[in-house]
């Protein structure tokens, strides 16, 4: 029954880490929204023609931008725990963390763009805003909603 609650337990505290970078990580919070805006146009238009292999590429370089940004998060705390004296190794370990989240990052991108590539998707695309001209209110307000979620996440109190 132990072995149970330490599993369970487990679960909650990834889940705590998880909800943590999403409260206080307004880059992890960049990486979601942009995320969120790629999957839904796939899922939600048939605009695009994605293989499933394609999917499943797009899923694993989207999860390695996420645990590169979790990762990034947990060294600089980790260096943080030594005081707000900054050392040459401190300052590397955090560089060196940022910077694996840039390649996983760049290399995602770099996946969209081979597997989204598809003029005729972006001619659909832009009918279907020309038919539906509503729709780009909605967009418009889905990206102010996204910059404020960007900027703020789930605290809309006035930051330090």
């Amino acid at each position: 029954m132990e072995n149970l609650r330490n599993l369970l337990m487990s679960f909650v505290y990834a889940f705590r880490g998880i909800g943590y970078m999403i409260r206080k990580e307004r880059n992890m919070r960049i990486h979601i929204t942009c995320l969120i805006y790629m999957f839904s146009i796939l899922i939600f238009s048939d605009w695009f023609v994605i293989s499933k292999t394609e999917y499943v590429l797009l899923l694993i370089t989207s999860a390695l931008v996420l645990a590169a940004e979790t990762f990034n998060t947990a060294v600089e705390n980790s260096v943080n725990l030594y005081g707000e004296e900054r050392t040459e190794s401190g300052k590397i370990a955090k560089d060196a963390a940022a910077g694996a989240v840039l390649i996983c990052a760049i290399i995602s991108v770099i996946n969209g763009i081979i597997i989204m590539f598809q003029p005729a998707a972006f001619v659909k695309m832009a009918q279907y805003f020309i038919a539906n001209p509503l729709m780009i209110i909605v967009v418009l307000i889905s990206l102010v909603i996204a910059t404020i979620f960007i900027f703020y996440g789930f605290d809309f109190r006035k930051r330090k």
